[in-house]
């Protein structure tokens, strides 16, 4: 039975951790340093870490195992690193900011008695595909 939670790697390991600091400094993203170290120690799990090890001891101080100083050395900077599922999970999630409700169109659009309207829509396929249609409401 696994013991939860476990304590960071990178803690247990002081030594791994200055690798993973000296390369941070030498501007290597936590991806690269992880794939270093898996090609430079084959097998040897005690001297592998993944990428996600790396960011969380950056990002959660309370961890303990590398210093905030090495924030300023990743490509990005951010303040806090959230999952993309924590983003999908919030309310306005996918929503268009200040949406006007079609109900609430003019009635002269309504109507297509005056030429200049146009209306729009997005179709979203496969493999990251989009059409868009404009249709110019009195000609169709």
């Amino acid at each position: 039975l696994a013991k939860r939670p476990k304590r960071c790697k990178l803690v247990l390991q002081p030594e791994l951790a200055n690798v993973v600091a000296d390369r941070l400094r030498l501007q290597w993203s936590p991806e690269q340093i992880a794939g270093w170290l898996k090609h430079t120690y084959p097998g040897d799990e005690d001297h592998q870490v993944s990428h996600e090890t790396i960011y969380r001891s950056l990002y959660i101080q309370a961890r303990g195992a590398l210093k905030k100083e090495l924030l300023e050395h990743l490509r990005r900077t951010r303040a806090m690193r959230r999952s993309r599922h924590h983003t999908q999970k919030t309310d306005d999630h996918g929503r268009i900011k200040d949406a006007v409700s079609i109900s609430e169109r003019p009635a002269s659009a309504e109507d297509r008695a005056v030429p200049g309207h146009w209306e729009g829509d997005l179709l979203c396929g496969s493999h990251n595909s989009q059409i868009v249609t404009l249709v110019e409401r009195q000609t169709r």
